[in-house]
C-alpha cells in the first residue's frame, strides 16, 4: 500500500488551512496513495489563548474536517487528519486526530494524550494543557489491510503507549507532529525510529514545517519508518510538500518474529519492592 505524508505550514484560519492542504493531498493522491495523512493542528494553528479559544469550532462545524471529509469521498481515499484543533462536546478543547474512510464517513478519533508543558532551554515555553484537555484512552483503527496506533507528536516521549498499540495489532503507528526546531533537530528522527524497533511497527510521521503567521517556528522533515527502524523515506527540509512511500504491513509481523521483545516481556517489581 502507498501511504502519503503531507508536511504543511498551517495558518492561523480553518478555511485559510484547506486552502493550503487541499492541492498537497491532491498530490498524494495522483501519486497513487491510498492513505494519506496531514500533521498535528492541521486546521489551524494560534498561539494566542485568545483568538485561538474565539476561531474553535466542533468537530462537525470545522470548514477545515468538512472540507477534508468531501476530499476523501471525491479522491476515493482515506485521510489521517493528523490533528485538529477543535471544540468538544462539553465546550472543552481537545487536539484531536480523525481517520476519514473513502466515503468521507469519519471512522476513529483520537484525542491527544499527553499534553507538552515545557520550558525549553532556549527560553521557548509551552503550555499545551492551558488549552486543551487531554485524552485518556490509547486508540487503534482499522483500513484495508492494516491496523493503525493514532497518536500525536508529544505523545512519541512516551513508549509504553506504542506498546499497548502494538499489543493491540497495530501494525502502522501515526505520528503527526508539530515539533519546536530544537527538540526536532536534536530527537526527532532517532525518536521515530526508536519506537518502530521497540514495537516492530511502521512509524508515519507527517509534520508541520518553518515559521508560521503565529510566530511559532516547527521543524519540518517528515518521515516514514519501517518496522526494522530503516528511513522509508524524509523529507530534507522545512518547505510545504509531499512524501509518498510504499509499506507492506506484513512487515511488522516479520520484525517482530524475528526479535519478539513484545512476546518476550516480563512483569518486574519496582526498584524499592521488598525482597
Amino acid at each position: 500500500m502507498k501511504v502519503g505524508l503531507i508536511q504543511t505550514r498551517t495558518p492561523a484560519s480553518q478555511e485559510a488551512a484547506l486552502a493550503h492542504v487541499l492541492p498537497l493531498v491532491r498530490e498524494a493522491a495522483a501519486q497513487g496513495a491510498g492513505l494519506i495523512a496531514t500533521p498535528e493542528g492541521s486546521n489551524l494553528l494560534q498561539k494566542n489563548r485568545g483568538k485561538l479559544f474565539a476561531t474553535l469550532r466542533s468537530t462537525d462545524e470545522d470548514p477545515f474536517v468538512r472540507g477534508m471529509r468531501d476530499l476523501a469521498g471525491e479522491l476515493g481515499v482515506w485521510i489521517l487528519i493528523g490533528s485538529a484543533l477543535v471544540r468538544r462536546e462539553d465546550g472543552k478543547c481537545a487536539n484531536r486526530a480523525l481517520l476519514v474512510d473513502p466515503a468521507g464517513e469519519i471512522t476513529a478519533s483520537y484525542d491527544k494524550l499527553h499534553m507538552f508543558d515545557v520550558d525549553l532551554p532556549t527560553g521557548e515555553t509551552a503550555r499545551e494543557s492551558e488549552s486543551y484537555e487531554p485524552g485518556d484512552r490509547a486508540v487503534i483503527a482499522d483500513i484495508p489491510g492494516a491496523r493503525l496506533g493514532l497518536t500525536i507528536c508529544y505523545d512519541l516521549r512516551f513508549p509504553a503507549l506504542y506498546r499497548s498499540l502494538a499489543l493491540a495489532g497495530a501494525e502502522i503507528m501515526t505520528i503527526p507532529a508539530a515539533f519546536t526546531r530544537p527538540t526536532g533537530e536534536a530527537h526527532w528522527e532517532i525518536l521515530m525510529r526508536a519506537r518502530a524497533i521497540e514495537t516492530g511497527a511502521f512509524v508515519i510521521a507527517p509534520a508541520q514545517g518553518g515559521f508560521h503567521e503565529d510566530g511559532r517556528g516547527t521543524w519540518g522533515r517528515s518521515l516514514a519508518v519501517g518496522p526494522w527502524g530503516e528511513v522509508l523515506g524524509k523529507l530534507d527540509h522545512d518547505e510545504p510538500g509531499v512524501l509518498v512511500v510504499e509499506i507492506d504491513p506484513a512487515a511488522a509481523g516479520k520484525a517482530r518474529r524475528a526479535i519478539p521483545a513484545l512476546a518476550n516481556a516480563r512483569a518486574f517489581a519496582g526498584p524499592d519492592a521488598p525482597r
